[in-house]
C-alpha cells in the first residue's frame, strides 16, 4: 500500500436490522487490508458498540435519522469514523464497569465503550458545531512498539 489514503463511506438508516451491514461493511475492508479473522471479529464488535450506541443513546430509537460510517486505510492503520447527529455525549462521565461485579449481578449492557477501548488500538469522541457527533476508532496495521 501506498502513502496515499483510501476511504470507504457508507451512510445508513440507524436501525438495529442494519447492524449486519455495518459490520460487513466494515468487516470486508479490515479483509481486504489483510487483518486477520481474530482482528476482524474485534474490528466488527468495536464499531457495532459505536453504532448501537448511536442508536440508543444518541437518536433514541427515533426512525428516519441516519449514521455514516466511513473508513480510511493508510500504510499504517485503518481508522473508523461513525457519526451522527443526535445527543451529543461526555464520555468522560461514563466510568469504568467492574467486571466481577457486573457479571456478579447478571447485568445486560452498558459495556459499549468499555469493548471500544478494549477492541481498538485507539478511541476518541467528539461533538462538533452543528450537532455533530462522531467516535473515531483506530487499528494499526502494523503493530507499535
Amino acid at each position: 500500500m501506498t502513502d496515499q489514503i483510501k476511504e470507504y463511506k457508507l451512510k445508513i438508516p440507524s436501525q438495529t436490522n442494519n447492524l449486519e451491514l455495518i459490520r460487513n461493511f466494515v468487516g470486508e475492508v479490515a479483509k481486504k487490508v489483510g487483518f486477520e479473522d481474530k482482528e476482524i471479529d474485534k474490528i466488527e464488535l468495536a464499531v457495532d458498540e459505536a453504532c448501537t450506541n448511536v442508536i440508543q443513546h444518541a437518536y433514541k430509537r427515533q426512525d428516519g435519522k441516519d449514521i455514516d460510517v466511513a473508513v480510511k486505510l493508510d500504510y499504517q492503520k485503518l481508522t473508523i469514523v461513525v457519526t451522527d447527529m443526535g445527543e451529543t455525549f461526555t464520555p468522560d462521565q461514563v466510568e469504568i464497569p467492574d467486571l466481577d461485579k457486573y457479571l456478579a449481578e447478571l447485568r445486560v449492557g452498558g459495556l459499549g465503550i468499555y469493548l471500544m477501548k478494549s477492541l481498538m488500538d485507539e478511541v476518541e469522541y467528539e461533538s462538533g458545531p452543528g450537532g455533530e457527533n462522531q467516535v473515531r476508532m483506530v487499528k494499526y496495521i502494523l503493530k507499535q512498539d
